[in-house]
């Protein structure tokens, strides 16, 4: 089978497109015909050799989510059949035309969503939803901050919080982004060219501050979010674009009750990657079946363009999901 590549840590050029073995099949997996693959920036970061992948994923082949149909079954797996269309997270590996996955980390792709559409789902949509939901405990009615809202977690994330009745204030450098996001259902839209958005936050919500934050960017945010906090709020901190270290001044995390936590997807062990396919079948599917919430993709590059796609990512131009195409 054919497989993007990362040659040795560096630029984009370092990716190429090999023949490789295509894997085996163990008891309780499925092997599936890969036809789109998320392009995400922890893609990047593997590609550049600052995260790697974890032990029992390729260490080489880069992507962490797909969309394709089941071509083989395991001993003792019958969750599916071959031909069976399906989409999933993974710890690494998804440029490639096969990949194979535990029958309980896999689900079905929802009637109506496309295979390219469902492929910009895994990722996005289960980082947000566990990030807001499980770990923030985002309520109907609250109001909810989402950072980097053109970004495919923030355009999930957005219209996770839309479908539970929230209010949503979302953040980008680019005005652009922001309208486009008003047709996703943004309510309040705040430019941001630095770390100082919480006086526009409180203006949105009326002075009350908002109850939970989809922090993205992390660095000097960080510190913003807590003057823009309600009282009792939470903060899941998933991304580090603008640096991994800040300053806090903890006495506002202490007089308002404020819980900060963070939160990754790709090291968790298997039951709770299986966990996160069952929030994906039975809490996101049903909204993407009603088209409650929909998959934004932006770009779709074939799979002998892997290096432009993260250049395009790496521009940070991009509104919703990049994808690569490795199949029909």
């Amino acid at each position: 089978m054919r497989a993007v590549v990362i040659r040795e840590p560096g630029g984009p050029e370092v990716l190429e497109v090999r023949e490789v073995d295509a894997p085996d099949v163990p008891d309780g997996h499925v092997r599936v015909a890969v036809r789109f693959a998320g392009v995400n920036r922890a893609d990047l970061l593997q590609r550049l050799g600052f995260y790697p992948a974890p032990p029992g994923a390729p260490q080489d082949v880069p992507g962490l989510e797909y969309s394709g149909v089941v071509e083989a079954t395991g001993k003792g797996a019958r969750r599916f059949a071959p031909g069976d269309r399906v989409f999933g997270l993974l710890a690494g590996g998804a440029y490639a035309e096969r990949v194979v996955a535990h029958e309980r980390e896999v689900a079905p792709v929802p009637d109506g969503l496309t295979d390219e559409e469902a492929a910009a789902v895994p990722e996005a949509f289960v980082t947000a939803y566990d990030a807001l939901v499980t770990r923030a405990r985002l309520a109907p009615g609250e109001r909810a901050l989402v950072h980097a809202v053109g970004s495919g977690v923030g355009t999930a994330g957005l219209q996770i919080a839309r479908a539970l009745g929230c209010f949503v204030v979302g953040t980008s450098r680019t005005q652009d982004k922001l309208d486009r996001c008003r047709e996703l259902g943004l309510h309040a839209g705040i430019a941001t060219s630095g770390a100082t958005f919480a006086d526009e936050v409180l203006k949105a919500t009326g002075g009350a501050g908002v109850d939970v934050v989809l922090e993205l960017v992390g660095g000097a945010y960080v510190g913003e979010d807590l003057k823009a906090c309600a009282s009792k709020a939470r903060i899941a901190l998933v991304g580090l674009t603008a640096g991994a270290s800040t300053e806090l001044d903890l006495r506002e995390l202490l007089r308002k009750r404020i819980e900060l936590f963070g939160t990754v997807l790709r090291s968790r062990p298997l039951e709770e990657k299986i966990a996160a396919a069952q929030v994906l079948e039975r809490n996101i599917s049903p909204w993407l079946a009603s088209r409650a919430v929909r998959p934004v993709v932006d770009r779709v590059f074939p799979i002998s363009d892997a290096a432009a796609a993260h250049i395009y990512v790496a521009s940070n131009a991009s509104f919703g999901k990049v994808l690569l195409q490795l199949g029909g």
